[in-house]
């Protein structure tokens, strides 16, 4: 465990994978979400959803948060667990899901450019994740 992502992290979280999300929800049940995400070279984890959502809601009362990213069945055994405070920034967020759209969608398909159009239509919020632990196993 460590308070800080490393080179292999961040190369790992560098690939389209899914994080599961879990924010702090008082006397609720943690509900991890699968999301997608951005791991920065400074460090902190970043992803985009609407200003009005169930998570912000939830972060903006208890800023505490989790993501864990898993790679794929087919691969061996290896995992990163990140979890801190968030901010909840109104910059930076169509940025951000355009980036993420580029690397988990092929946006050559029409299909899938009209869903982002659709998300950069929107209201966004970026929310940062600032590790206070990260933890990891690879075989």
């Amino acid at each position: 465990m460590s308070d800080a992502l490393t080179t292999e992290d961040l190369e790992f979280l560098g690939r389209p994978l899914h994080g599961f999300l879990t924010v702090a929800a008082a006397t609720q049940p943690p509900q991890p979400r699968p999301v997608w995400f951005e791991a920065t070279a400074e460090g902190t984890v970043q992803l985009f959803t609407a200003p009005d959502s169930l998570k912000v809601r939830r972060l903006r009362r208890d800023p505490r948060a989790s993501i864990v990213v898993a790679a794929p069945a087919d691969e061996r055994e290896r995992w990163v667990s990140v979890a801190g405070r968030t901010t909840v920034e109104s910059d930076g967020a169509h940025d951000l899901a355009a980036r993420l759209a580029a690397r988990y969608w092929d946006l050559d398909d029409p299909a899938r450019a009209a869903d982002l159009a659709a998300i950069l239509a929107e209201d966004q919020v970026r929310v940062v994740l600032h590790p206070d632990s990260v933890r990891r196993f690879a075989y």
